[in-house]
């Protein structure tokens, strides 16, 4: 990395983790398009049964960041060897939570829809998609391992070529298996759930290849040496563990939240369902952007420039919030549009734009929130980045219970919770940052 960070810098990192976000952003994407061409109980089953896989994902995701952190610090300081170690105890952490969490998807969520789904034919579909999607957890967890490898270095082009791989496998296979066309089985939510699970088997696949043909494996001790060292993996969970929790919670009471909104009814929870993927698109400049922070901060602290950190999440808050806000100028202007691609219901439409206007003004906060919260963590300390994440969801579900609970309001406005949300995340994460509390702190 260069001496300056410059807005094309940023950019050259930032767009191709922008792409890779899409990989299983895409998956929801596809699947919940053609759901929406098979029923309003397909399209809910689709929505709970995605979100449950993806909070289980977020644990993944949450030690990937924790690791990608230890890299991008690792290298900032000149150590490559010790790269390979930090990729190695990963790999070996990430398996052994795989089963874990097959065990937990494919025989334990069965207790959690019990308590919260009131339909039970929502509940069957979404076990349905469950049985065979949670199969796809062990190549996911894999492809986290890689993902941060690459993010951490900053080689992030990989991720695009992943992102290829994997959407062309999915599109493909949706649509084969949900309808039976071609002589495939009509699989209907389990052709979605089956048409995912191939898809992350493929990019797992091409991030193996890719490393081993394009990577210098001896520069970074990659391959090298597979001893496991106890200590090592506590340094690891000290950074990595707060980041597994916070990014696990956050998706679980997103969770939550859809099963109050199932309290609405079947039509607000098939609405939601594709808010739900709208939104996902508009988060993916956002995710991409937050990425680069965080591995930009922990780069110029190994390099002991703190004191660029704040104008450099300055710079890539602007980027994230111009991004984000081209899309949603669009999704403004033609909303009808938008939400045709998943449903050809008018009254579904009708009961969208509303929502749509509310998580496009939710998109805007959070592309500032969540480039300086992805700063927090950039710094190490990721305890506070859990303890801010875990007080603004506490007062996100009471927001939402009292919408749905209390007040009985429509679903466009149990959505302003994501104001609130976005509001609480820049507004603490930039007072903790500006408090300098974390310029001490060694990982």
């Amino acid at each position: 990395m260069q001496k300056d960070i410059t807005y094309s810098r940023i950019w050259k990192i930032a767009y191709p983790i922008i792409l890779g976000s899409i990989a299983q952003n895409l998956i929801n994407f596809t699947d919940t398009a053609f759901l929406g061409r098979v029923g309003e109980v397909a399209l809910g089953g689709g929505a709970l049964g995605g979100i449950l896989y993806l909070s289980v994902f977020m644990l993944a995701l949450g030690f990937g960041m924790g690791e990608q952190i230890l890299i991008a610090r690792r290298l900032g300081e000149g150590n490559k060897k010790a790269i390979g170690q930090l990729f190695h105890h990963s790999l070996y952490f990430l398996l052994g939570m795989a089963v874990l969490a097959f065990l937990f998807l494919r025989f334990g969520s069965s207790l959690i829809l019990d308590l919260g789904v009131k339909s039970q034919d929502v509940q069957k579909a979404t076990m349905e998609f469950l049985d065979f999607r949670a199969f796809g957890i062990f190549f996911a967890f894999v492809n986290v391992v890689y993902r941060s490898l690459y993010v951490g270095l900053a080689r992030t082009k990989v991720i695009t070529y992943t992102t290829f791989v994997l959407a062309i496998v999915n599109i493909i296979f949706d649509y084969l298996l949900i309808f039976g066309h071609f002589g495939f089985p009509e699989m209907g939510i389990s052709g979605a759930a089956l048409a995912s699970v191939m898809a992350e088997f493929s990019a797992m696949v091409y991030f193996m290849i890719y490393t081993r043909f394009f990577l210098d494996r001896p520069a970074y001790g990659l391959y090298s040496d597979f001893r496991f060292d106890w200590g090592r993996m506590r340094r690891i969970l000290k950074v990595a563990g707060p980041t597994m929790i916070q990014q696990f919670t956050s998706l679980f009471v997103w969770f939550i939240f859809f099963l109050y909104v199932e309290k609405l009814g079947k039509g607000p929870l098939a609405v939601s369902n594709i808010i739900r993927s709208v939104y996902v698109l508009l988060m993916m400049p956002i995710w991409g952007f937050a990425t680069a922070a965080n591995t930009l901060v922990s780069f110029l602290i190994g390099k002991e420039r703190k004191s660029d950190v704040m104008h450099l999440l300055s710079k890539i808050a602007v980027m994230s919030f111009s991004s984000v806000l081209l899309i949603v100028i669009l999704g403004m202007i033609f909303p009808e549009a938008v939400l045709s691609i998943y449903t050809n219901d008018t009254s579904l439409i009708q009961m969208g734009i509303p929502v749509l206007k509310v998580v496009s003004i939710g998109a805007l906060l959070l592309s500032i929130a969540f480039v300086f919260f992805s700063g927090v963590s950039g710094t190490g300390k990721t305890n506070v980045s859990l303890r801010i994440e875990l007080f603004v969801l506490f007062l996100y579900l009471l927001y939402t219970h009292l919408m749905v609970e209390v007040f009985h309001r429509s679903v466009d406005w149990v959505w302003t919770a994501e104001w609130l949300y976005g509001t609480l995340m820049v507004s603490l994460s930039w007072l903790y940052l500006k408090s300098g509390r974390w310029k001490t702190h060694r990982i």
